[in-house]
């Protein structure tokens, strides 16, 4: 039997030869497994859940802002990358990202849901835009500036700054398996719960750290690896989880060889009943682990390139087809001519608002 595509051209050639098996492919784990997106959302999921009145609507309001309000699906701009990443090295391609208010102009124009940044940036500006579009404040960073250059997450703001500048949410990063995660998990956990306390919606980067993790293939990126890092964030009450699309699997096999040593735990049939090798399938098992979609999946589009668009539209349709809940693009919109970074969203904002792009 053959599938007919009746999708926008624009997204049909972004995706190029991939185009029939991302946008036909059926998943090995049915969808009615999940909670999906939909405008109901945060009624259908969230509304028993021990969330107060405050969080839920913040969380709406989230849902409910930008190009793909009502829809459940979200579109956020993150721009924390000058902690880590050096402002020279995030801002030099445009200079005008020095400037605060050029970056809630842009997810602005770009009809987000969302914002996400430093206290500075959103301190700077934010009696002119808090009521504008919803504030996410990280409050976390890993600095490069210390030399030797370390990796840990340390806090750099507070919840109640955050509530004091309006923000609607708070964002955290983990690095889980790094040695300090057991540190960052106490820590986030209690800004989380303070967040909750003072109504605002949490959203945790779920990343994983640790040198042993790249073998023959970087397990940074493997499906059960992020999985279970997702697991831990909903179970600190994230209320969505960001993370990196999966590109491979059996990462706790591939570091117990690697290493001689027992890592972990996992089942064979992670690996022959709940994923297979298509991408699709491995943020599948990534939406699994956010407690079947309850907390939503949204992924990152990673660092700027020669493929930006094609890339960026890619990683929406596997997303959105796993049961995902949308994107958060930083680089590949903010180092790029204005204009340009708001069609780039706008080209991934057009997957999700795409009835031909369905649940797998």
């Amino acid at each position: 039997m053959t599938t007919t595509l009746v999708v926008p051209d624009s997204i049909e050639s972004l995706l190029g030869q991939e185009a029939e098996e991302l946008l036909t492919y059926k998943a090995k784990v049915p969808k009615d497994l999940l909670h999906l997106p939909g405008s109901d959302f945060v009624d259908r999921v969230w509304l028993n859940s021990d969330r107060n009145p405050q969080v839920l609507r913040n969380l709406q309001l989230l849902y409910s802002t930008g190009r793909l309000a009502n829809t459940g699906y979200l579109s956020i701009l993150p721009v924390d990358q000058g902690i880590e990443h050096s402002a020279g090295a995030s801002f030099a391609p445009n200079p005008l990202y020095f400037d605060p208010e050029n970056i809630i102009k842009l997810a602005i124009a770009a009809g987000c849901n969302a914002v996400a940044t430093t206290l500075g940036v959103l301190g700077a500006v934010s009696r002119k835009y808090a009521h504008k579009i919803p504030f996410i404040v990280k409050l976390n960073h890993n600095e490069l500036l210390t030399y030797p250059n370390q990796f840990d997450q340390i806090m750099f703001a507070s919840v109640e700054q955050a509530w004091n500048l309006g923000a609607a949410a708070v964002g955290a990063t983990i690095y889980f398996g790094s040695e300090n995660s057991t540190r960052q998990i106490q820590q986030v956990s209690q800004a989380f719960k303070r967040a909750h306390e003072l109504g605002m919606v949490t959203i945790l980067w779920c990343y994983l750290r640790n040198s042993a993790f790249k073998q023959d293939k970087d397990y940074h990126i493997a499906a059960d690896l992020t999985g279970q890092a997702n697991h831990l964030g909903v179970t600190i009450e994230a209320d969505i989880i960001k993370q990196k699309l999966p590109e491979n699997n059996n990462g706790y096999d591939a570091i117990a060889k690697a290493t001689g040593k027992s890592y972990g735990k996992t089942d064979k049939r992670v690996y022959s009943d709940l994923t297979t090798d298509h991408p699709i399938d491995l943020t599948r098992y990534q939406v699994l682990n956010c407690y079947c979609g309850r907390a939503g999946l949204i992924n990152s589009g990673g660092a700027s390139g020669k493929n930006d668009f094609a890339e960026a539209v890619r990683t929406a349709v596997i997303n959105k087809r796993a049961g995902g809940t949308g994107l958060i693009s930083g680089r590949k919109t903010f180092q790029r001519p204005f204009e340009e970074g708001v069609r780039l969203f706008n080209a991934i904002q057009d997957v999700y608002l795409s009835k031909d792009v369905t649940i797998a």
